[in-house]
């Protein structure tokens, strides 16, 4: 057999496994959207982002721009969905629908706002860019056990679309790599997990870029891990495939400040060695 032949793609099985454990062993809830979960509390994945590679799902296609696009509107702190509508990015447009707002009673808010959430929070908690200084302290201090981002301010609960899923992560550089670890509070491990892998991969790449690193590995942490009662089916078609190789992300650009990452654009970013399985359609829950 030839060493193309042997590859397995440890990463993206221990992924599918973890949907197929909780499918079958997993507690069943009800939950805020009404659809109902098979969920875990307390459960973690790591994937290596050397040489490159990035944990982009090959089991099925996923939906890149969407994944770009969302994290450098984080990045430069935006918070109306309908800029990414605006590039064909539609994720959350259903959590900012005129219906939704209403429903949550912020009919203040004009159709597409989310709040001062996620990227709102990583440029400005209370005044202060967490991003940027993370940065900072990467390139003047990169033994620092602090090089952390929250985005959960319990103040903010009735201001916002909803609560962070994803409220706080942590960079830390070792022999000259940086790894970041982020906790999920509530982690859909369908539709929402793999996004939320390859933009923190994302993320780390483009930091390490900006100070000087290469990448080193991802660590996700979820507290309820859960698959939605409607994603069955397509979870039961996903883990009978065999997983391919991760692609690689490539960045060209000049990333030295956060001003040059909020410069970035899709077209900075180059896809490389992408093999996947057809994409498989869920509805998201909302």
């Amino acid at each position: 057999m030839s060493e193309k032949e042997l590859f397995v793609n440890l990463e993206e099985v221990a992924y599918l496994n973890l949907m197929k454990w909780i499918i079958n062993n997993g507690t069943e809830n009800l939950d805020r959207t009404g659809i109902g979960t098979y969920s875990t509390f307390g459960t973690h994945l790591e994937f290596s982002l050397e040489d490159g590679y990035v944990p982009m799902m090959t089991t099925k296609k996923m939906f890149l721009k969407g994944i770009i696009e969302e994290l450098l509107f984080f990045l430069r702190g935006e918070t109306n969905s309908k800029i990414l509508e605006a590039k064909g990015v539609n994720i959350w447009k259903g959590n900012t629908s005129r219906e939704f707002l209403n429903k949550l009673g912020l009919t203040n808010y004009p159709e597409g706002e989310m709040g001062p959430m996620y990227g709102y929070l990583w440029r400005n908690f209370n005044g202060v860019d967490q991003i940027a200084n993370m940065i900072n302290l990467i390139k003047t201090n990169p033994s620092s056990r602090r090089i952390i981002c929250t985005c959960y301010d319990p103040s903010l609960h009735n201001k916002t679309v909803l609560d962070p899923c994803h409220p706080f992560f942590q960079f830390n550089v070792e022999n000259n790599k940086l790894s970041c670890m982020f906790v999920m509070r509530s982690s859909d491990l369908f539709l929402g997990l793999p996004f939320n892998l390859l933009s923190y991969a994302l993320l780390t790449k483009i930091i390490a870029k900006t100070c000087g690193l290469e990448s080193g590995r991802l660590i996700y942490f979820a507290g309820n891990a859960h698959v939605y009662k409607n994603h069955i089916e397509q979870v039961n078609t996903q883990i009978l495939r065999k997983p391919y190789r991760f692609p690689k992300i490539e960045i060209d650009a000049d990333l030295n400040s956060i001003k040059d990452i909020e410069k970035l654009t899709y077209d900075n970013f180059e896809l490389v060695g992408y093999k996947y399985h057809p994409s498989i359609k869920a509805e998201m829950a909302v």
